[in-house]
């Protein structure tokens, strides 16, 4: 490998110039090995927010990154394989119905997910509020359980793309987070190391998602499913609606307990649309046209299959949920339509119940969240439940309260209006 120095590599990126390949791949396998310091590599981040970096350049960084570790691959499954990312959002429980929906149709679903930060929750958070689940699995349980059970959601081994792992930690204290070829190679360099054969990716737009408005979340999707196709996964982005809660629960049990219900043939419309829409995408990647995804759900074989995954890392299916010990309920101050609910608020007065974390070794409450008793564009009743507000800590309601200040608006005139959940499809 050519030798560049870190400084020379500022510069380029300094000056709006573009990295070679041999650069990128230098950089990478040094800052991985701590040859290039921290400091360095926070600016050059800061460059790359400022100048940007073209279609090749994000292309190449992000093949080194998945070069700095192993590559999963289930060639041998003799299965099609297909997985979903979602940018994050409030109430977004998406992941869990997901994967042994699409399972069903005998595609595999191999889901590495993380953990919640912030306003945003995490899939393992969730998962971890049922009795005995383990996020933790080796890679022979991990093919195994896909090979047997068709659907596995845990978290990411050590040894995938660690480069990029110690990229993203320090993206997040040096304000490069937004960095649009940052997040797409970050996203990309596991969802690619992670051998899937197709890949959907739900790119959030609103006030409660990472990306507050559509041209940015275009732009990001658009990178995306280009560095996907680029790599010869199939890959598509759904741009999808994050400007109120997705669903009537947020937090951790409390979003399993609303998964289930969407397994069980209910749940709230907005959540079994967007798990449908995802499914069958999915499938149409995966070769698999003519089946009916919403009926898998209504039928129990969904249940079934979200049964055998959940068994199959030591979680018991029929356990309770753990509940919070303390509840205040917010009043609707008035008849009329809900015409607004901030999901940024309510996700931020969730964290603050503690169903997420300010950092990423601060412990989660599991049965902390919000209920909600009405979602935008449907009628509410003054003097009835709006919200119920779920925590172990009462000292914690303030915080919260405070945090849905504003959130909602009612209107006493307003019709009941139906929300539109995916926006845009983006096939690169």
């Amino acid at each position: 490998m050519a030798s560049f120095s870190a400084p020379e590599l500022i510069v380029i990126k300094r000056d709006k110039g573009e990295l070679s390949t041999e650069q990128i791949n230098w950089l990478v396998a040094n800052y991985t090995r701590g040859a290039v310091a921290d400091e360095q590599m926070s600016a050059l981040a800061m460059a790359i927010l400022l100048n940007g970096m073209n279609r090749r350049e994000i292309r190449d960084l992000t093949m080194a990154m998945i070069a700095s570790g192993e590559k999963l691959n289930y060639d041998d499954l003799g299965v099609a394989t297909a997985d979903k990312h979602s940018t994050g959002g409030v109430g977004d429980k998406i992941t869990l119905p997901l994967a042994p929906l699409v399972a069903v149709f005998g595609v595999a679903v191999p889901q590495l997910s993380g953990r919640g930060l912030g306003h945003t929750g995490g899939t393992l958070d969730k998962l971890e509020s049922i009795p005995g689940w383990r996020a933790s699995l080796s890679n022979e349980e991990f093919h195994k359980q896909l090979a047997e059970v068709g659907a596995v959601i845990c978290a990411a081994g050590s040894g995938l793309a660690p480069a990029d792992r110690k990229l993203y930690s320090l993206r997040d204290v040096t304000g490069t987070v937004e960095a649009i070829p940052l997040i797409a190679s970050s996203i990309m360099s596991k969802k690619i190391a992670e051998g899937t054969k197709s890949l959907v990716l739900d790119v959030k737009v609103g006030s409660g998602a990472f990306m507050k408005d559509i041209e940015r979340a275009r732009e990001l999707a658009t990178v995306m499913v280009q560095l996907g196709q680029d790599a010869g996964v199939n890959t598509t982005a759904l741009l999808t609606d994050m400007s109120t809660p997705l669903g009537l629960q947020i937090g951790n049990a409390l979003e399993v307990k609303e998964s289930v219900e969407v397994l069980a043939g209910g749940g709230p419309a907005d959540v079994v649309q967007l798990t449908v829409e995802l499914a069958t995408e999915m499938l149409r990647l995966s070769g698999k046209t003519d089946v009916d995804v919403a009926a898998a759900l209504n039928d129990g074989r969904a249940m079934d299959k979200w049964r055998q995954m959940i068994s199959a890392q030591s979680g018991n299916p029929d356990a309770p949920l753990p509940v919070a010990k303390e509840q205040h309920v917010i009043l609707a101050p008035a008849d009329g339509m809900l015409s607004h609910l901030d999901a940024l608020q309510v996700g931020t007065a969730s964290w603050r119940l503690g169903a997420g974390r300010a950092r990423k070794e601060d412990p989660v409450q599991a049965g902390a969240g919000i209920t909600l008793h009405a979602q935008v564009g449907q009628r509410v009743t003054g003097g009835q439940p709006l919200m119920t507000l779920h925590t172990d800590e009462p000292a914690r309601f303030e915080g919260a309260l405070a945090a849905l200040e504003g959130s909602f608006k009612i209107e006493v005139s307003g019709k009941p209006s139906e929300r539109q959940i995916v926006l845009e499809r983006i096939n690169g």
